[in-house]
C-alpha cells in the first residue's frame, strides 16, 4: 500500500446452489490463497454464498437462515487475516428480500449495501424475488453484529486515505442511473460490482467496453466479480467473466469459462491525482455513511505490468495507428501555418540525426497535404567540426529520397572566425566550442528563410525541452516546432513507421539512422571517424528520462514513488544506483532549464504531456527543486 499502490482480486469460486456451507468454504479457500499473494481487498460474485440461480429457493427462510450462518462461519475464520472480503447474499428485512453485498474485515460487518436496479426482462426475473434497495437506510443484524444496509455508504481506511471504495451489483453497472456516479461524487476512488452475468454471443466485449469506460468517466478503478462455473445451467451459462479496470484501461481479465482469480495492483493515488487535475469533476463530500477501517500500510510486491516507455504502446497494431495519428497532427499543424501565413516554403536544418528526420518527414507530409512540391523543402546540411561522414551522407541521402532541395554550407570558417572576434581558444572544447556552432547553424537557417520567403521548422523533441538540452537562441528556436511535444523514445518509432511504409533507398536510410546514436555532433569525432559525443554518456538514457517526465508531469507523482517504478519496470536493465543517478541529473536539469522553455515558438499538442508555455504547463524560471532531491537524497542513506 505504500507509494498508492493496493493488491486487488476478484475471484468465481466453484459452487454448488443452495449448498452455502460448500460455497463458503470454497471462498475460505481462495482467501487464503489471495492472503498468501498480498491481497488487501478480495471481492466475489453477486449471491456467491447462495449461488445466483436458486430461484424460488430465495423465498425458503432455511437458504436465507443458512446464508447468514455462513457469512458469520467466514467473518470468524477470517478475522486474524489483513483482507477485507466483499461477497454477494439475500438478507431479507420485515417483508422485504434484498440482493446484498456484505463487506467482512477481521471478523467484522462493516457494511451491507442493496442492489438498486432489480432486471425483469429477458432471461432475468429478480424482481420475483427481490426489491430494489434505492433509498433504503436500516439496520441489520446479523448474528452478534448490527450494520446499516444502505446504498449510500462507502468504506474507507484510516491509515490509507486514497482507499475509498463503494459497492453497487450487476444490472446497476448497466443502467443510466448507476450508484456508482454517486459514489465517486462522494469520495470513492475504486468501485467493486458483484455480478451474475450470464455470457451470451458478443456480451464479453460488451461488457468489457462498459467497464472500461465506466473507469475511464469515473476516474476510478472498477472491480467486476462475475458468477462462473457451478451456477446452475438449466437455463443459462455463466463464464466468470473477471475484469479490473483503472481510469479507462483493463489491468486484469479472466479467460472466460476458467474459473480464475485475477490479482493486480491499483494505484489510487494516481487515480486521486487525477481527479486534481481534473477541475471539471464533481463531488459531493456530504451525505453519505463513511464506514472507517484500521488496515497497517505495507510495501506493495508489484504485479501490474508498468511500460518501460509510457509514451510508447506496447500493442503493435495500436502503435501503428497511434503513430499515423501523431504524424497526421504534427503535418496538419504545420500545414495550417503554412496556409494562414501564405508560405509555400519551408526550412529545416538537416544533421542526419532522429529529430532532423522526422521533422523532415512532418514537412514533407505538410507539403503533400497543401499540394506543394518537394522542391519548396529547403534541406540544409551544415557540416563542422563534430560532423561524421555517416550522418552527413545521411542528411544528403534522405534529402535526394525525398526530392527536397538540398543546400550544403559549411560553417567552420565562420565559427573559427567567430572564435576569433570573441578571443576564444578553439582548442577548447568547452560550452562556447559547442554553442558556437548550434548558434551559427540557426542564424543561417533563419537568413535562408528570409531569402525564399519560408519559416524554419524546428526540430528538438519533448525530452530534450524537459532536459534543456538544447542552445539557447540556437537550435532552441525556430517559427514553428513540429517535435515539441514528442519525447524522445516515440521519436524513433515514428520514424520506424514512416520506414516501413517506404522502400528502396528512403527505406534503406531511414532504417540506418534509426541505428545511428543519438548526438549533437559538436566535439570532432573519434580516430576512426566515428561519433565521439554520445548524449545518453552525458545526461543519461532517455528512456530513463521519459519514464521519470511522464509519471512526473502526467500525475505529479513524488521522486520517491517514481524511483521505485523506475526500478520495477527496468529490473536487470538498470542498477537501482544509476536509476537514482539520473533521476536526480533530470530533477536538476529539469528545474535549471524552465528559462528555456519560457521562451519557447509555437508547436502543436500531441500528446498527455507537453511543455508548451502557454499550454500546459506553468513553472517559474526560478523555482527550486531542492525539496525532489533530498526527498531522493533520503533513499540513497
Amino acid at each position: 500500500m505504500k507509494h498508492g499502490f493496493i493488491k486487488i482480486a476478484c475471484a468465481s469460486p466453484e459452487l454448488k446452489p443452495a449448498d452455502c456451507e460448500y460455497n463458503i468454504n470454497k471462498m475460505l479457500l481462495l482467501i487464503q490463497q489471495a492472503v498468501q499473494e498480498q491481497v488487501k481487498i478480495l471481492c466475489f460474485p453477486e449471491l456467491s454464498v447462495t449461488g445466483y440461480t436458486c430461484g424460488d429457493l430465495f423465498l425458503q427462510e432455511t437458504l436465507l437462515e443458512s446464508a447468514k450462518e455462513s457469512v458469520l462461519t467466514l467473518a470468524h475464520e477470517t478475522k486474524e487475516q489483513e483482507i477485507v472480503i466483499i461477497l454477494g447474499l439475500p438478507i431479507a428485512h420485515h417483508d422485504k428480500l434484498y440482493n446484498c453485498a456484505v463487506v467482512v474485515y477481521k471478523g467484522e460487518i462493516l457494511g451491507i449495501v442493496p442492489k438498486t436496479h432489480i432486471p425483469n426482462y429477458g432471461e432475468f426475473y429478480e424482481a420475483r424475488h427481490f426489491t430494489s434497495g434505492k433509498n433504503i437506510d436500516i439496520d441489520i443484524t446479523i448474528g452478534n453484529t448490527t450494520a446499516y444496509l444502505t446504498t449510500n455508504q462507502l468504506f474507507c481506511c484510516k491509515e490509507f486515505p486514497e482507499l475509498k471504495f463503494g459497492i453497487e451489483i450487476c444490472e446497476d453497472l448497466w443502467t443510466g442511473e448507476t450508484p456508482s456516479t454517486k459514489l465517486v461524487q462522494h469520495g470513492a476512488n475504486l468501485i467493486f460490482n458483484l455480478s451474475a452475468s450470464d455470457e451470451i454471443i458478443g456480451k464479453a466485449d460488451y461488457r468489457r467496453t462498459i467497464i472500461k469506460a465506466k473507469s475511464g468517466s469515473l476516474i476510478c478503478a472498477y472491480v467486476y466479480a462475475d458468477a462462473g462455473i457451478g451456477e446452475s445451467t438449466q437455463d443459462l451459462v455463466f463464464a466468470g467473466h473477471n475484469i479490473i479496470a483503472e481510469n479507462g484501461s483493463v489491468l486484469a481479465e479472466s479467460k472466460l469459462f476458467q474459473q480464475e482469480m485475477i490479482i493486480t495492483d491499483i494505484d489510487l493515488k494516481k487515480i486521486t491525482e487525477e481527479k486534481r487535475r481534473m477541475n471539471t469533476f464533481n463531488t459531493k463530500h456530504k451525505n453519505c455513511l463513511w464506514n472507517y477501517f484500521s488496515m497497517p500500510i505495507t510495501e506493495t510486491n508489484l504485479q501490474r505490468y508498468i511500460p518501460k516507455h509510457p509514451f510508447v504502446p506496447s500493442d503493435k497494431t495500436i502503435l501503428d495507428n497511434r503513430c499515423e495519428e501523431i504524424l497526421q497532427i504534427q503535418s496538419v499543424g504545420l500545414r495550417t501555418r503554412l496556409q494562414h501565413i501564405s508560405c509555400k516554403n519551408a526550412v529545416i536544418g538537416l544533421s542526419g540525426g532522429l529529430d532532423s528526420t522526422l521533422a523532415l518527414i512532418v514537412t514533407v507530409h505538410a507539403f503533400d497535404m497543401l499540394n506543394l512540391e518537394h522542391s519548396g523543402i529547403v534541406a540544409v546540411t551544415m557540416p563542422c567540426f563534430g560532423t561524421t561522414d555517416r550522418t552527413y551522407q545521411n542528411a544528403c541521402r534522405l534529402a535526394k529520397a525525398y526530392g527536397v532541395t538540398l543546400r550544403e554550407i559549411r560553417i567552420q570558417d565562420s565559427v573559427r572566425q567567430h572564435f576569433k572576434d570573441i578571443c576564444h581558444d578553439e582548442n577548447q572544447h568547452d560550452v562556447v566550442y559547442e554553442n558556437s556552432q548550434a548558434r551559427e547553424r540557426t542564424q543561417v537557417l533563419m537568413d535562408i528563410a528570409n531569402q525564399v520567403n519560408g519559416i524554419v521548422v524546428g526540430t528538438g523533441d519533448l525530452s530534450e525541452l524537459a532536459l534543456g538540452w538544447a542552445t539557447y537562441n540556437g537550435d532552441h528556436m525556430s517559427m514553428y516546432a513540429v517535435n515539441a511535444s514528442i519525447p524522445k523514445t516515440l521519436v524513433r518509432y515514428l520514424t520506424a513507421y514512416e520506414a516501413s511504409h517506404t522502400n528502396g533507398i528512403l527505406q534503406e536510410v531511414l532504417l540506418d539512422i534509426l541505428d545511428t546514436p543519438v548526438s549533437p555532433e559538436l566535439l570532432p569525432p573519434d580516430k576512426n571517424g566515428q561519433i565521439a559525443q554520445k548524449t545518453e554518456d552525458l545526461v543519461g538514457p532517455y528512456e530513463l528520462h521519459d519514464f521519470f517526465l511522464y509519471y512526473m508531469l502526467r500525475f505529479g507523482f513524488t521522486p520517491t514513488k517514481i524511483y521505485h517504478m523506475t526500478c520495477y519496470a527496468f529490473q536487470n536493465l538498470y542498477s537501482e544506483q544509476e536509476i537514482l543517478k539520473w533521476q536526480k541529473v533530470f530533477y536538476k536539469r529539469f528545474f535549471t532549464q524552465q528559462f528555456k522553455r519560457s521562451c519557447l515558438p509555437d508547436s502543436p499538442k500531441v500528446g498527455s504531456v507537453t511543455l508548451s508555455p502557454r499550454g500546459d504547463f506553468r513553472m517559474p524560471s526560478d523555482a527550486s527543486a531542492s525539496i525532489w532531491l533530498k526527498e531522493l537524497d533520503k533513499i540513497s542513506q
